[in-house]
Order: C-alpha cells, then structure tokens, then sequence
C-alpha cells in the first residue's frame, strides 16, 4: 500500500472512527466534544511559529512534562503547541501547563485536516513522543519544510511488523522524518530495518528514567497514609485493564486470609471504566470506598477505588508494594518507572512487550517480578508483605535501575536546539 491508498482508506473508514467515539462517549462524554478540532477547525493560536509537541494520552504527557519545561525556562518567548487524542491527555495538558501552551486534539491524519492545523499553528518543529507515525502528517510536514522528531522512540519486534506489512508506506515515511531518538540500541535497528536512514537515528534513552518526584508529593502522600492506617498493608493495582480487575481482586481475597487488615486500592486505566469497576467491587463483596467521592478510608474498608486523574504517583507514594496494569492481559505494559522511582517493589503480568528492555533492567536488577497466574500474584504480595527487609531491598533495586539510566531528557533538549537552531 503506498500513501494515495491509505489516504483512500482512511477517508472511507472515517464514519467508523466517529461512531467509536460516539460509543465511547457513552461511559466518557467528553468524547462526544470538540470534534471540530479533530478535522482541523478550531481558532487559531496567539501566537505561532513555536514547538508543536504530540503526546497521544496520558503517560506520554506526564513523561514529556519536565523536557517541555525545560524548554519553556531555555526559550521563554517561544510558543509551544501540545496535542494529544484522548479526554484523558487533554486534561492532563490543562493540569500540567494551564495557560503557557496552547493546546487542541491532533487532526485525523488526511492531508486536509493536516493542512488546516499546521496552517494555524504554523510550527517550527514537529515533536512527535514515542510512535505515533501517521504518513500524512509526516508528509504534510515534509512539504511546507517542517522537521520532524520523533523523540522517546520506541518500537516493539510486534510493532515493527505491523509496520513491515506495508513497507513503501513505511519506507516513503521514514524518509521524511528529520529524526528518531530512540530509547534503545534494539529499539533504532527495527526503525533502521523498516528504511530508516542510519544517519536520522540517534539513540537517547528513554525520558520516562528522568522521572521527577517533588517533596510536596511525598509530604501529601505521607498525609494520605496517615489516613489509610499507617500500620496496614497497602497494595496498589494501577492502569488496570478490562480482564485485569477480577484476578486482582481474586488475589487480593487470598490475601485478606492472612492480612485481614489489608487495603486495595485499584486505579482503572481509563475512566469509562470506573462505574464498572465499582460495580464488580461491590458484587464480590468488597467494603469499597470511592476517591472522587470523598468516602472515607475506615478501619473496615478493603478496597479504595481511585477514579480520579492525575493522582497515580501520590497513590503510588501512599502504597507499599504495586502491580503495574496492562501486563495481565495482552496490552503490553504501561511505565514500571514510575513506582520504581518512590523505591517501590514493582509486580507485573507476562505481557510486557511495550516496556520490553525497561522490564528486563528491572528484573535483572532484582525490583521487578512477574506473575502469570492469580495464586502466584496473592503469594507474590504476602511475600513481600511478611518479609519488610525483603521489600525494602527490592524497592531500592527498581530505583538503582532509574538513577542508573537518566539523561535521555538533557540528550533530547540538545537535538531540539539543533533543530530550533
């Protein structure tokens, strides 16, 4: 398939993309709203001729907060555009910078909402994080001589294949980006095998390893333990997927046989799912207090459900051991730094094929390991529980593998001041 028939492609599948947002918009309104933006329409910025940043949704817009500002204390006089796909990454954008970007959901990728977008906010420089590769925007970029960096690359042996269904598609792309930085050796050979240029390559290190916890997070999250019982044990299940929740909480029942005072607290990776989680909480008779409702944590509560945004470190900070979603069920993982870096012993599923060279640092180092089944996730946890030095040791562990990786964020501001010139 060359770019004309993907073009063809996407335009007739246009109707389908729609109607899944009015699906998904029956458990998150929000996607009902501002589809306006996402074929290009929207006012234009104040300002032009900046920094357009895509982050995709949520994780990819926490990791690029501290580059974006440390680009805003470098270059305080340049504008900074920042798009994301879901709700959910927008309204962290509105958390994390308020009014010192502008901000608007990406256009699909057909070469007229593409246009109408880079005609409004007339960027100098492309910010792509992580993969989100669409061969329209590159080639829309391409042509009014914008450069384009993907920064944080990373690409999966799963991915790579995807992409190598279609390799004059694939090829013609990639010959237009200005730059990867990717976040491993293995990661920018399978960009290089997919016809990338080796000389576009540069291999950074991945961002998400200069994660940043301020001293006001750990103060509150000492504040919300007080709360919980400090003397209970907290385990946290975060960016839980639909398949996840019910061998948790069938874990976390074993669990209560020998740690009856033990707290749960489940964090659902995307928020149409709260009502459902609930919901299974409650019919497995569960005592559940809910975060967005203010419910109290009392001595017989079992499980903390937190459906709110933008809370994930300080619950993190607030628990003692965590199991990182999206590893029990096929989707791959989501960032295992994250509780790394509070020195926190870190539990995951099989599938963790996103964080693949992440993963095995933390394993090899001794702050990670993997569970396949529901018994060996409850032992996993009430070993960690009846052991505290054990515990310890595993949390320092994960946060050596973080001190011992960081820079890739210096790495990545110096090749966007090569390309700001």
């Amino acid at each position: 398939m060359n770019r004309f028939g993907y073009t063809l492609l996407y335009y007739l599948l246009l109707p389908v993309v729609f109607a899944r947002l009015l699906l998904r918009a029956r458990k998150a309104p929000l996607y009902r709203k501002r589809w306006g933006e996402r074929l290009g329409f929207f006012k234009a910025p104040s300002q032009t001729h900046g920094l357009w940043l895509h982050s995709v949704s949520v994780g990819e817009t926490i990791a690029s907060a501290p580059l974006v500002k440390q680009i805003q204390q470098h270059y305080p006089d340049l504008p900074i555009t920042i798009t994301t796909m879901t709700p959910t990454g927008s309204a962290r954008v509105q958390a994390l910078f308020g009014d010192s970007v502008f901000h608007v959901y990406v256009p699909y990728d057909t070469p007229a909402a593409v246009r109408r977008f880079l005609k409004k906010v007339q960027p100098r420089l492309a910010l792509i994080m992580e993969t989100e590769l669409w061969p329209n925007l590159v080639d829309q970029c391409a042509r009014q001589q914008i450069p384009v960096l993907i920064a944080n690359a990373r690409l999966s042996a799963r991915s790579a294949r995807g992409y190598g269904r279609f390799p004059k598609l694939t090829q013609a792309m990639l010959q237009q980006v200005a730059c990867i930085a990717a976040q491993t050796e293995a990661d920018g050979q399978r960009f290089i095998s997919l016809g990338l240029a080796r000389t576009k390559l540069q291999v950074t290190g991945s961002v998400k390893f200069d994660i940043q916890v301020s001293p006001e997070l750990l103060g509150d999250a000492r504040e919300l333990r007080k709360g919980w019982g400090a003397e209970r044990p907290v385990w946290i299940a975060a960016s839980t997927h639909q398949g996840e929740d019910e061998p948790v909480l069938q874990a976390f029942k074993q669990l209560l046989k020998h740690y009856p005072q033990a707290l749960l607290v489940v964090v659902p990776r995307h928020p149409e799912r709260f009502s459902d989680v609930a919901r299974l909480c409650r019919n497995q008779g569960f005592d559940v207090a809910i975060r967005s409702q203010q419910q109290p944590v009392k001595t017989a509560t079992q499980v903390l459900l937190a459906d709110t945004m933008g809370e994930l470190m300080l619950l993190y900070a607030a628990s003692d051991i965590a199991f990182v979603g999206g590893s029990l069920v096929a989707t791959g993982g989501h960032n295992f730094l994250e509780p790394a870096v509070l020195a926190m012993p870190v539990i995951a599923g099989p599938h963790v094929f996103n964080f693949t060279e992440i993963s095995q640092l933390l394993i090899d180092a001794g702050g990670m390991r993997q569970c396949e089944t529901v018994a060996a996730l409850s032992d996993e946890v009430k070993r960690l529980i009846d052991q505290p030095n054990e515990r310890l040791a595993m949390g320092e562990a994960a946060l050596s593998v973080v001190k011992n990786n960081g820079g890739a964020q210096q790495r990545m501001f110096e090749l966007i001041e090569s390309q700001l010139g």
